[in-house]
């Protein structure tokens, strides 16, 4: 399996790639440096695209395009690196789970949602769909998120993709009412997504939690953990995909109408 992890900065990227091993660099069009591991079973590509969801969609869909055109095409595409988590809150998802993930903690999305994409009206914010336009969520498999999310010891819930970090209580609260139980906010899970989404590639989101989202507060960020917590959680994923693809085919049976005369032959009865 190929799988390519995208990332917003080289930060991010040598922590994924730390839990791929051996890397090396390869070139793609536009500037980007690719790094590569040739894992078995899973062979593991990241690349650093840049800040934000359009960056990020850029980014993607330049190495999606490049592997289409050497003939090795991706089979996963995942969004990856540190990001926002809510706070716990009366935000409950519709199957009951909490909102809200601490520091430290493993995030993976069932739900990759562009919370800022859309129209501020007299009543609200309304996205963009309502509008008559484009998506504004993409949905992950389900079994693929339950594995990755299972060998990661990670929650699964909505992570909201924002072109502007939020950086005052009434916003984080303002997105915690409108995303019912929502977990984290990042900057790139949605560009990867429309990218993977027109290569008719699989995506997931993987983040890992370095500060609360809400009134911005460096002293208490932690990046350092959340960057170890992530190269942590890719250490899990070749063990995730292989439980999520199920166990290999068994061999079809030998056909009922073959039967062994001698060591070295095979007849066929009548």
């Amino acid at each position: 399996m190929r799988v390519l992890v995208v990332t917003a900065v080289a930060a991010e990227r040598d922590a994924v790639a730390a839990a791929a091993g051996p890397c090396d660099e390869v070139a793609l069009p536009g500037g980007y440096a690719l790094r590569r591991a040739a894992g078995v079973p899973v062979a593991c590509e990241v690349l650093a695209a840049g800040v934000g969801p359009a960056a990020a969609a850029a980014g993607t869909a330049t190495a999606l395009t490049a592997a289409t055109l050497a003939g090795a095409p991706y089979d996963l595409v995942i969004s990856a690196g540190i990001g926002g988590g809510f706070s716990p809150g009366p935000g409950v998802r519709p199957e009951g789970s909490p909102s809200g993930a601490p520091l430290g903690s493993v995030v993976v999305a069932d739900a990759i949602v562009a919370a800022d994409l859309g129209a501020e009206t007299p009543d609200g914010f309304t996205p963009v769909t309502e509008l008559g336009f484009g998506t504004v969520a993409h949905l992950p498999d389900p079994a693929l998120v339950k594995a990755v999310a299972a060998a990661a010891g990670a929650a699964a819930g909505t992570v909201v993709t924002v072109s502007t970090v939020t950086g005052s209580a009434a916003r984080a609260t303002e997105l915690a009412e409108r995303h019912p139980g929502v977990l984290a906010e990042a900057m790139e899970g949605f560009g990867v997504a429309e990218a993977a989404a027109a290569h008719g590639v699989p995506v997931l989101e993987v983040r890992t939690i370095s500060n609360a989202v809400g009134p911005r507060d460096r002293a208490a960020w932690r990046i350092g953990p959340a960057l170890t917590a992530l190269t942590g959680a890719f250490r899990t994923l070749p063990g995730a995909l292989a439980a999520a693809a199920g166990p290999a085919p068994e061999p079809p049976p030998r056909s009922a109408s073959l039967t062994r005369e001698d060591p070295t032959s095979l007849r066929r009865t009548p």
